[in-house]
Protein backbone atom coordinates (compact mmCIF):
# COMPACT_ATOMS: atom_id res chain seq x y z
CA UNK A 1 0.00 0.00 0.00
CA UNK A 2 1.45 3.17 -0.72
CA UNK A 3 0.75 7.02 -0.07
CA UNK A 4 0.98 7.84 -3.94
CA UNK A 5 -2.26 8.62 -5.39
CA UNK A 6 -2.71 7.56 -8.70
CA UNK A 7 -3.34 10.22 -11.63
CA UNK A 8 -4.71 10.17 -14.92
CA UNK A 9 -2.74 13.61 -16.39
CA UNK A 10 0.11 12.58 -18.77
CA UNK A 11 3.89 13.13 -17.20
CA UNK A 12 6.02 15.75 -18.33
CA UNK A 13 8.74 13.95 -19.51
CA UNK A 14 12.29 14.44 -18.28
CA UNK A 15 15.81 14.32 -20.63
CA UNK A 16 18.74 13.56 -18.71
CA UNK A 17 22.31 14.66 -20.64
CA UNK A 18 25.40 13.21 -20.62
CA UNK A 19 26.90 15.25 -18.14
CA UNK A 20 24.08 14.37 -15.52
CA UNK A 21 22.04 17.15 -15.51
CA UNK A 22 17.93 16.76 -16.12
CA UNK A 23 15.91 19.63 -17.53
CA UNK A 24 12.22 18.83 -19.13
CA UNK A 25 12.57 17.44 -22.55
CA UNK A 26 12.21 20.04 -25.58
CA UNK A 27 8.97 20.06 -26.26
CA UNK A 28 6.98 18.61 -23.53
CA UNK A 29 4.81 20.90 -21.53
CA UNK A 30 6.10 22.84 -18.68
CA UNK A 31 4.37 21.79 -15.48
CA UNK A 32 1.95 24.61 -14.35
CA UNK A 33 -0.79 24.11 -12.18
CA UNK A 34 -1.41 26.12 -8.42
CA UNK A 35 1.93 24.69 -7.45
CA UNK A 36 4.07 26.15 -9.76
CA UNK A 37 5.22 29.79 -11.40
CA UNK A 38 7.81 31.11 -13.29
CA UNK A 39 9.95 31.67 -10.18
CA UNK A 40 9.65 28.17 -9.00
CA UNK A 41 9.76 25.83 -12.36
CA UNK A 42 13.40 24.57 -13.25
CA UNK A 43 16.14 26.74 -14.65
CA UNK A 44 16.59 25.04 -18.12
CA UNK A 45 19.92 23.61 -19.04
CA UNK A 46 20.98 26.82 -21.35
CA UNK A 47 20.82 29.35 -18.53
CA UNK A 48 22.74 27.08 -15.86
CA UNK A 49 25.14 29.53 -16.35
CA UNK A 50 27.20 30.09 -12.92
CA UNK A 51 31.05 29.11 -13.01
CA UNK A 52 33.46 28.48 -10.34
CA UNK A 53 34.05 31.75 -10.13
CA UNK A 54 30.68 32.85 -9.55
CA UNK A 55 30.15 30.78 -6.69
CA UNK A 56 33.61 31.21 -5.14
CA UNK A 57 33.00 35.32 -5.63
CA UNK A 58 29.15 34.43 -3.53
CA UNK A 59 30.79 32.85 -0.90
CA UNK A 60 33.46 36.09 -0.70
CA UNK A 61 30.89 38.33 -1.04
CA UNK A 62 28.67 36.80 1.86
CA UNK A 63 31.46 35.52 4.38
CA UNK A 64 33.27 39.36 4.25
CA UNK A 65 30.33 41.09 6.04
CA UNK A 66 30.11 42.62 9.32
CA UNK A 67 28.25 39.42 10.64
CA UNK A 68 30.85 37.31 10.46
CA UNK A 69 32.99 39.51 11.65
CA UNK A 70 31.14 39.60 15.09
CA UNK A 71 30.88 36.29 15.05
CA UNK A 72 34.59 35.93 15.36
CA UNK A 73 34.89 39.29 17.60
CA UNK A 74 32.31 37.95 19.93
CA UNK A 75 34.27 34.91 20.48
CA UNK A 76 37.10 37.47 21.85
CA UNK A 77 34.76 39.23 24.09
CA UNK A 78 33.52 36.10 25.44
CA UNK A 79 37.08 35.10 26.61
CA UNK A 80 38.98 33.11 23.79
CA UNK A 81 42.00 34.66 22.41
CA UNK A 82 42.94 34.75 18.78
CA UNK A 83 43.78 31.01 18.15
CA UNK A 84 40.82 29.57 19.87
CA UNK A 85 38.36 31.98 17.97
CA UNK A 86 39.75 30.81 14.38
CA UNK A 87 39.96 27.29 15.47
CA UNK A 88 36.51 27.65 16.12
CA UNK A 89 35.05 28.62 13.25
CA UNK A 90 37.80 27.09 10.47
CA UNK A 91 36.49 23.48 12.43
CA UNK A 92 32.94 25.03 11.96
CA UNK A 93 32.74 26.34 8.42
CA UNK A 94 34.69 22.42 7.34
CA UNK A 95 31.32 20.61 9.13
CA UNK A 96 28.58 23.23 7.86
CA UNK A 97 30.73 22.23 4.20
CA UNK A 98 29.02 18.91 3.92
CA UNK A 99 25.64 19.34 4.44
CA UNK A 100 26.15 22.33 2.11
CA UNK A 101 27.31 20.20 -0.83
CA UNK A 102 25.26 18.01 -0.42
CA UNK A 103 21.89 19.54 -0.40
CA UNK A 104 23.52 22.02 -3.24
CA UNK A 105 24.13 18.90 -5.50
CA UNK A 106 20.38 19.05 -6.60
CA UNK A 107 20.78 22.04 -7.77
CA UNK A 108 22.59 22.35 -10.99
CA UNK A 109 21.30 18.68 -11.55
CA UNK A 110 17.60 19.75 -11.82
CA UNK A 111 17.60 23.53 -11.72
CA UNK A 112 15.36 23.73 -8.97
CA UNK A 113 15.28 25.77 -5.70
CA UNK A 114 15.44 24.81 -2.35
CA UNK A 115 11.24 24.98 -1.60
CA UNK A 116 10.57 22.85 -4.37
CA UNK A 117 13.52 20.56 -3.80
CA UNK A 118 12.10 20.09 -0.18
CA UNK A 119 8.68 18.89 -1.51
CA UNK A 120 10.52 15.29 -2.62
CA UNK A 121 10.71 14.72 1.32
CA UNK A 122 7.95 16.82 2.86
CA UNK A 123 5.33 16.44 0.12
CA UNK A 124 4.17 19.42 -2.43
CA UNK A 125 2.01 20.93 -0.31
CA UNK A 126 4.46 19.95 3.25
CA UNK A 127 7.72 21.83 2.02
CA UNK A 128 5.70 25.01 3.18
CA UNK A 129 6.73 23.72 6.66
CA UNK A 130 10.88 23.85 6.22
CA UNK A 131 10.38 26.61 3.74
CA UNK A 132 8.49 29.19 5.72
CA UNK A 133 10.78 28.04 9.10
CA UNK A 134 13.76 28.53 6.88
CA UNK A 135 12.19 31.80 5.89
CA UNK A 136 11.32 33.35 9.29
CA UNK A 137 14.85 32.92 10.10
CA UNK A 138 16.02 34.68 7.11
CA UNK A 139 13.46 37.17 8.31
CA UNK A 140 15.73 37.69 11.16
CA UNK A 141 18.92 37.64 9.52
CA UNK A 142 17.66 40.25 7.42
CA UNK A 143 16.40 42.40 9.92
CA UNK A 144 20.00 41.90 11.99
CA UNK A 145 22.24 42.62 9.05
CA UNK A 146 19.83 45.87 8.33
CA UNK A 147 20.23 46.90 11.28
CA UNK A 148 24.00 46.47 11.18
CA UNK A 149 23.82 48.75 7.58
CA UNK A 150 21.69 51.22 9.72
CA UNK A 151 24.07 51.86 12.16
CA UNK A 152 27.31 52.51 9.63
CA UNK A 153 25.00 55.13 8.07
CA UNK A 154 24.01 56.40 11.25
CA UNK A 155 27.65 56.93 12.38
CA UNK A 156 28.37 57.95 8.95
CA UNK A 157 26.67 60.74 9.05
CA UNK A 158 26.78 61.73 12.59
CA UNK A 159 30.62 62.59 12.04
CA UNK A 160 29.66 64.14 8.70
CA UNK A 161 26.91 66.39 9.76
CA UNK A 162 27.80 66.73 13.56
CA UNK A 163 26.17 66.56 16.81
CA UNK A 164 22.49 67.46 15.50
CA UNK A 165 22.46 63.78 13.91
CA UNK A 166 24.48 62.14 16.36
CA UNK A 167 22.87 63.21 19.91
CA UNK A 168 19.02 63.21 18.22
CA UNK A 169 16.15 62.55 20.11
CA UNK A 170 15.32 58.84 21.41
CA UNK A 171 12.33 56.87 20.58
CA UNK A 172 12.61 53.38 21.93
CA UNK A 173 16.09 53.50 23.45
CA UNK A 174 17.60 54.57 19.38
CA UNK A 175 17.34 58.71 18.64
CA UNK A 176 15.25 58.52 15.63
CA UNK A 177 18.05 59.61 13.18
CA UNK A 178 19.43 56.09 14.29
CA UNK A 179 15.63 54.26 12.90
CA UNK A 180 15.92 57.04 9.85
CA UNK A 181 19.38 55.33 8.82
CA UNK A 182 17.35 51.86 9.36
CA UNK A 183 14.83 52.66 7.28
CA UNK A 184 17.13 53.60 4.49
CA UNK A 185 19.31 51.47 4.17
CA UNK A 186 16.09 48.72 4.07
CA UNK A 187 14.53 50.48 0.93
CA UNK A 188 18.43 50.42 -0.73
CA UNK A 189 18.00 46.84 -0.29
CA UNK A 190 14.28 46.22 -1.34
CA UNK A 191 15.56 48.18 -4.85
CA UNK A 192 18.60 46.14 -5.68
CA UNK A 193 16.68 42.89 -5.28
CA UNK A 194 13.79 44.14 -7.34
CA UNK A 195 16.04 43.99 -9.96
CA UNK A 196 16.62 40.01 -10.43
CA UNK A 197 19.18 37.21 -9.59
CA UNK A 198 21.43 38.59 -12.46
CA UNK A 199 21.76 41.95 -10.80
CA UNK A 200 22.97 40.04 -7.60
CA UNK A 201 25.36 38.04 -9.38
CA UNK A 202 27.26 41.05 -10.72
CA UNK A 203 26.93 42.67 -7.48
CA UNK A 204 28.66 39.79 -5.63
CA UNK A 205 31.61 39.90 -8.16
CA UNK A 206 32.58 43.33 -7.73
CA UNK A 207 31.46 43.11 -3.65
CA UNK A 208 33.60 40.54 -2.70
CA UNK A 209 37.51 42.05 -3.21
CA UNK A 210 36.26 45.16 -2.00
CA UNK A 211 35.31 44.36 1.16
CA UNK A 212 38.40 41.84 1.81
CA UNK A 213 40.29 45.19 0.82
CA UNK A 214 38.88 47.09 3.77
CA UNK A 215 39.10 44.12 6.26
CA UNK A 216 42.99 44.57 5.93
CA UNK A 217 42.95 48.54 5.86
CA UNK A 218 41.33 47.91 9.22
CA UNK A 219 43.72 45.58 10.50
CA UNK A 220 46.93 47.94 9.57
CA UNK A 221 44.96 51.02 11.45
CA UNK A 222 44.30 48.91 14.79
CA UNK A 223 48.06 47.43 14.48
CA UNK A 224 48.99 50.98 13.93
CA UNK A 225 47.44 52.45 16.96
CA UNK A 226 48.35 49.03 19.03
CA UNK A 227 51.96 50.23 17.82
CA UNK A 228 52.25 46.93 15.81
CA UNK A 229 51.42 43.71 15.78
CA UNK A 230 52.99 42.09 18.29
CA UNK A 231 50.11 43.45 20.42
CA UNK A 232 47.13 41.93 18.71
CA UNK A 233 48.36 38.42 18.87
CA UNK A 234 49.80 38.80 22.85
CA UNK A 235 45.92 39.26 24.16
CA UNK A 236 45.70 36.29 26.39
CA UNK A 237 42.14 33.72 26.67
CA UNK A 238 41.03 33.93 29.84
CA UNK A 239 39.33 30.63 29.47
CA UNK A 240 42.78 28.79 29.20
CA UNK A 241 42.55 25.26 27.22
CA UNK A 242 41.11 23.54 30.03
CA UNK A 243 37.61 22.86 31.19
CA UNK A 244 36.38 26.53 30.77
CA UNK A 245 37.23 26.65 27.36
CA UNK A 246 35.72 23.11 25.72
CA UNK A 247 32.53 24.39 27.94
CA UNK A 248 32.48 27.37 25.86
CA UNK A 249 33.56 25.44 22.95
CA UNK A 250 30.42 23.26 21.72
CA UNK A 251 27.85 25.97 21.96
CA UNK A 252 30.10 27.91 20.61
CA UNK A 253 30.97 25.77 17.58
CA UNK A 254 27.17 24.68 17.08
CA UNK A 255 26.45 28.59 16.81
CA UNK A 256 29.40 29.27 14.38
CA UNK A 257 27.50 26.32 12.29
CA UNK A 258 24.19 27.46 13.36
CA UNK A 259 25.62 30.76 11.08
CA UNK A 260 25.51 29.15 7.58
CA UNK A 261 23.38 26.08 8.52
CA UNK A 262 20.76 28.67 6.58
CA UNK A 263 22.70 28.50 3.26
CA UNK A 264 23.01 24.53 3.86
CA UNK A 265 19.53 24.08 2.87
CA UNK A 266 18.71 26.75 0.51
CA UNK A 267 21.83 26.77 -1.45
CA UNK A 268 19.89 25.01 -4.05
CA UNK A 269 18.57 28.78 -4.57
CA UNK A 270 21.78 29.19 -6.13
CA UNK A 271 23.92 26.34 -7.94
CA UNK A 272 20.09 25.41 -9.83
CA UNK A 273 22.46 28.25 -11.76
CA UNK A 274 25.53 26.29 -11.93
CA UNK A 275 27.06 25.38 -15.26
CA UNK A 276 27.96 22.21 -13.28
CA UNK A 277 28.93 20.11 -10.24
CA UNK A 278 32.07 20.83 -10.60
CA UNK A 279 31.45 24.32 -10.69
CA UNK A 280 28.99 24.31 -7.05
CA UNK A 281 31.53 21.85 -5.83
CA UNK A 282 34.53 23.80 -6.23
CA UNK A 283 33.55 27.01 -6.05
CA UNK A 284 32.15 26.71 -2.64
CA UNK A 285 34.76 24.59 -1.21
CA UNK A 286 37.35 27.42 -2.33
CA UNK A 287 34.71 30.21 -1.32
CA UNK A 288 33.40 28.97 2.07
CA UNK A 289 35.78 27.82 4.13
CA UNK A 290 39.15 29.64 3.45
CA UNK A 291 37.32 32.70 3.10
CA UNK A 292 35.80 32.56 6.41
CA UNK A 293 38.64 31.38 8.36
CA UNK A 294 41.00 34.27 6.93
CA UNK A 295 37.91 37.04 7.49
CA UNK A 296 37.68 35.81 11.16
CA UNK A 297 41.75 35.97 11.45
CA UNK A 298 41.62 39.62 10.51
CA UNK A 299 38.65 39.32 12.95
CA UNK A 300 40.13 38.76 15.88
CA UNK A 301 42.79 40.06 15.41
CA UNK A 302 41.51 43.44 15.14
CA UNK A 303 39.53 43.12 18.26
CA UNK A 304 42.53 41.75 20.16
CA UNK A 305 43.75 44.67 19.34
CA UNK A 306 40.97 47.02 20.49
CA UNK A 307 40.89 45.19 24.09
CA UNK A 308 45.15 46.36 24.20
CA UNK A 309 43.84 50.01 23.19
CA UNK A 310 40.63 50.74 24.63
CA UNK A 311 41.18 47.81 27.23
CA UNK A 312 38.05 45.67 26.49
CA UNK A 313 37.54 43.98 23.36
CA UNK A 314 35.43 46.14 20.47
CA UNK A 315 32.95 43.83 18.85
CA UNK A 316 31.01 45.76 16.88
CA UNK A 317 32.91 46.95 13.54
CA UNK A 318 30.92 49.87 13.23
CA UNK A 319 31.50 51.20 16.72
CA UNK A 320 35.20 50.22 16.39
CA UNK A 321 35.50 52.37 13.22
CA UNK A 322 33.68 55.65 14.98
CA UNK A 323 36.55 55.96 17.54
CA UNK A 324 38.80 57.12 14.81
CA UNK A 325 38.79 60.97 14.03
CA UNK A 326 40.40 60.56 10.54
CA UNK A 327 36.83 61.39 8.71
CA UNK A 328 38.15 60.00 5.31
CA UNK A 329 39.03 56.57 6.85
CA UNK A 330 35.79 56.60 9.36
CA UNK A 331 34.31 57.27 5.83
CA UNK A 332 36.14 54.38 3.78
CA UNK A 333 35.52 51.94 6.73
CA UNK A 334 32.12 52.39 6.95
CA UNK A 335 31.25 52.51 3.44
CA UNK A 336 32.94 49.22 3.12
CA UNK A 337 30.57 48.30 6.39
CA UNK A 338 27.84 49.23 3.67
CA UNK A 339 28.91 47.02 0.37
CA UNK A 340 29.59 44.34 2.80
CA UNK A 341 26.28 43.77 4.40
CA UNK A 342 24.73 44.51 1.18
CA UNK A 343 26.36 41.71 -0.22
CA UNK A 344 25.62 39.45 2.24
CA UNK A 345 21.90 40.18 3.16
CA UNK A 346 20.96 40.51 -0.22
CA UNK A 347 22.35 37.09 -1.80
CA UNK A 348 21.70 35.31 1.78
CA UNK A 349 18.40 36.92 3.51
CA UNK A 350 16.28 38.04 0.52
CA UNK A 351 16.50 35.71 -2.37
CA UNK A 352 16.34 32.55 -0.61
CA UNK A 353 13.10 33.55 1.44
CA UNK A 354 11.80 35.18 -1.37
CA UNK A 355 11.50 31.63 -2.74
CA UNK A 356 9.97 30.64 -0.38
CA UNK A 357 7.23 32.47 0.19
CA UNK A 358 6.61 31.92 -3.12
CA UNK A 359 6.30 28.49 -2.85
CA UNK A 360 3.58 29.22 0.15
CA UNK A 361 1.02 30.81 -2.61
CA UNK A 362 2.68 30.12 -6.05
CA UNK A 363 0.05 31.93 -8.34
CA UNK A 364 -0.42 34.79 -5.96
CA UNK A 365 3.24 35.49 -4.69
CA UNK A 366 5.97 36.25 -7.03
CA UNK A 367 9.58 36.38 -5.91
CA UNK A 368 9.76 39.46 -5.73
CA UNK A 369 6.87 39.99 -3.85
CA UNK A 370 8.26 37.21 -1.53
CA UNK A 371 11.27 39.03 -0.96
CA UNK A 372 9.21 42.32 0.32
CA UNK A 373 7.24 40.36 2.42
CA UNK A 374 10.43 39.05 3.91
CA UNK A 375 11.76 42.59 4.34
CA UNK A 376 8.43 43.51 5.94
CA UNK A 377 8.59 41.01 8.30
CA UNK A 378 12.56 42.03 9.29
CA UNK A 379 11.43 44.67 11.19
CA UNK A 380 8.37 43.11 12.83
CA UNK A 381 10.83 40.97 14.75
CA UNK A 382 12.81 43.88 16.15
CA UNK A 383 16.16 42.66 15.30
CA UNK A 384 18.48 45.00 17.77
CA UNK A 385 16.94 43.21 20.09
CA UNK A 386 18.61 40.08 18.87
CA UNK A 387 21.78 42.16 18.29
CA UNK A 388 21.79 43.83 21.80
CA UNK A 389 24.77 41.84 22.86
CA UNK A 390 26.97 38.67 21.92
CA UNK A 391 26.05 36.51 24.55
CA UNK A 392 22.32 36.62 23.25
CA UNK A 393 23.59 36.86 19.80
CA UNK A 394 25.77 33.83 19.36
CA UNK A 395 24.37 31.36 21.83
CA UNK A 396 20.51 31.99 21.38
CA UNK A 397 19.80 33.14 18.17
CA UNK A 398 22.48 31.02 16.72
CA UNK A 399 21.75 28.31 18.77
CA UNK A 400 17.91 28.27 18.12
CA UNK A 401 18.65 28.89 14.15
CA UNK A 402 21.46 25.68 13.70
CA UNK A 403 19.13 23.54 16.17
CA UNK A 404 15.96 23.34 14.10
CA UNK A 405 17.94 23.74 10.65
CA UNK A 406 19.67 20.91 11.13
CA UNK A 407 16.97 18.94 11.62
CA UNK A 408 15.62 20.08 8.09
CA UNK A 409 18.91 18.96 6.65
CA UNK A 410 19.01 15.93 8.07
CA UNK A 411 15.63 14.72 5.90
CA UNK A 412 17.00 16.31 3.30
CA UNK A 413 20.38 14.35 3.15
CA UNK A 414 18.14 11.45 3.96
CA UNK A 415 15.40 11.50 1.33
CA UNK A 416 17.67 12.36 -1.56
CA UNK A 417 20.73 10.85 -1.25
CA UNK A 418 20.43 7.67 1.04
CA UNK A 419 16.65 6.93 -0.21
CA UNK A 420 16.48 8.24 -3.85
CA UNK A 421 19.99 7.99 -4.58
CA UNK A 422 19.74 11.68 -6.12
CA UNK A 423 16.91 10.67 -8.67
CA UNK A 424 14.01 13.21 -8.60
CA UNK A 425 11.39 12.95 -11.18
CA UNK A 426 10.64 16.81 -12.17
CA UNK A 427 7.09 17.24 -13.14
CA UNK A 428 5.76 15.01 -10.13
CA UNK A 429 7.55 18.43 -7.98
CA UNK A 430 4.85 20.27 -9.13
CA UNK A 431 1.32 18.41 -9.16
CA UNK A 432 -1.03 16.73 -7.24
CA UNK A 433 -1.68 13.14 -7.16
CA UNK A 434 1.97 12.62 -8.32
CA UNK A 435 4.63 10.56 -6.62
CA UNK A 436 5.15 13.46 -4.04
CA UNK A 437 1.70 13.77 -2.94
CA UNK A 438 1.82 11.65 -0.32
CA UNK A 439 -1.31 11.83 1.96
CA UNK A 440 -2.92 14.97 1.02
CA UNK A 441 0.22 16.76 -0.05
CA UNK A 442 1.99 16.11 3.12
CA UNK A 443 4.46 13.42 4.28
CA UNK A 444 3.96 12.88 7.63
CA UNK A 445 6.86 10.63 8.00
CA UNK A 446 9.15 13.77 7.29
CA UNK A 447 6.61 16.40 9.91
CA UNK A 448 7.41 13.67 12.52
CA UNK A 449 10.94 13.51 11.87
CA UNK A 450 11.04 17.08 11.74
CA UNK A 451 9.66 18.00 15.79
CA UNK A 452 11.17 15.56 17.16
CA UNK A 453 14.85 16.78 16.18
CA UNK A 454 13.41 20.21 16.55
CA UNK A 455 12.62 19.28 20.43
CA UNK A 456 15.59 17.46 21.04
CA UNK A 457 17.82 19.89 19.17
CA UNK A 458 16.18 23.38 20.84
CA UNK A 459 14.23 22.42 23.81
CA UNK A 460 16.82 22.76 26.36
CA UNK A 461 17.79 25.69 24.96
CA UNK A 462 18.25 29.14 26.57
CA UNK A 463 16.14 31.45 25.00
CA UNK A 464 17.33 34.69 26.80
CA UNK A 465 16.72 37.24 25.74
CA UNK A 466 14.26 36.19 23.95
CA UNK A 467 12.28 35.00 26.75
CA UNK A 468 13.07 33.93 30.03
CA UNK A 469 14.15 29.87 31.11
CA UNK A 470 14.21 26.54 29.07
CA UNK A 471 11.00 25.46 27.14
CA UNK A 472 12.08 21.88 28.57
CA UNK A 473 14.51 21.76 31.08
CA UNK A 474 14.82 18.56 31.28
CA UNK A 475 16.82 18.11 27.80
CA UNK A 476 19.54 21.20 29.03
CA UNK A 477 22.43 18.55 28.17
CA UNK A 478 21.72 18.68 24.53
CA UNK A 479 21.49 22.16 24.01
CA UNK A 480 25.03 22.82 23.81
CA UNK A 481 24.88 20.34 20.65
CA UNK A 482 21.79 21.43 19.13
CA UNK A 483 22.93 21.34 15.35
CA UNK A 484 24.38 18.14 15.78
CA UNK A 485 21.06 16.60 17.52
CA UNK A 486 18.86 18.07 15.54
CA UNK A 487 20.49 17.03 11.83
CA UNK A 488 21.22 13.81 13.33
CA UNK A 489 18.13 12.69 15.12
CA UNK A 490 15.77 13.69 12.00
CA UNK A 491 18.01 11.96 9.25
CA UNK A 492 17.94 8.53 11.72
CA UNK A 493 14.48 8.97 12.76
CA UNK A 494 13.32 9.74 8.92
CA UNK A 495 15.29 6.55 7.37
CA UNK A 496 13.68 4.35 10.14
CA UNK A 497 9.96 5.60 9.89
CA UNK A 498 10.17 5.12 6.18
CA UNK A 499 11.54 1.74 5.93
CA UNK A 500 9.14 0.38 8.58
CA UNK A 501 5.91 1.92 6.70
CA UNK A 502 6.84 0.00 3.52
CA UNK A 503 6.77 2.94 1.39
CA UNK A 504 7.67 2.37 -2.08
CA UNK A 505 7.32 4.23 -5.25
CA UNK A 506 8.10 3.53 -9.12
CA UNK A 507 11.43 4.09 -9.85
CA UNK A 508 11.94 7.50 -11.64
CA UNK A 509 14.02 6.45 -14.97
CA UNK A 510 10.84 4.75 -16.37
CA UNK A 511 10.06 8.66 -16.87
CA UNK A 512 13.53 9.84 -18.14
CA UNK A 513 14.86 10.16 -21.60
CA UNK A 514 18.32 10.01 -21.80
CA UNK A 515 20.60 12.45 -24.29
CA UNK A 516 24.06 11.17 -24.98
CA UNK A 517 24.77 14.45 -26.38
CA UNK A 518 27.25 16.79 -24.71
CA UNK A 519 26.67 19.83 -22.95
Amino acid sequence: MTDTAPTAIPPTAQVTLADGRVEIAPGSPRPSGPYANEDLLPVPVAKRTWTTYNFSALWVGMAHNTASWTLASGLIAVGMDWKQAVFTIALANLIVLVPMLLTGHAGPKYGIPFPVFARASFGVRGANLPAVVRALVACGWFGIQTWIGGEAIYFLAGKLIGDRWANAGHIGGHAWTMWLSFAIFWAIQVAIIHRGMETIRRFENWAAPFVLVGAFVMLWWMSDKAGGVGPLFDQPSSLGWGGDFWKLFWPSLMGMIGFWSTLSLNIPDFTRYGRSQRAQTWGQALGLPTTMTLFAFLSVLVTSGSQAVYGKPVWDPVQLAAKTDNVVGLVYALVTVLVATLSVNIAANLVSPAFDFSNVAPRKVSFRTGALITAVLAVVICPWKLYADPQGYIFTWLGLVGGLLGTVAGILVADYWILRRTRLALADLYRAGGRYWYAGGWNWRAVVAFLAGGVLAVGGADFHPLIDGRPVPALKSLADYGWAVGLGTSLVLYLLLTVATGRRERPTEERTETAQEPV
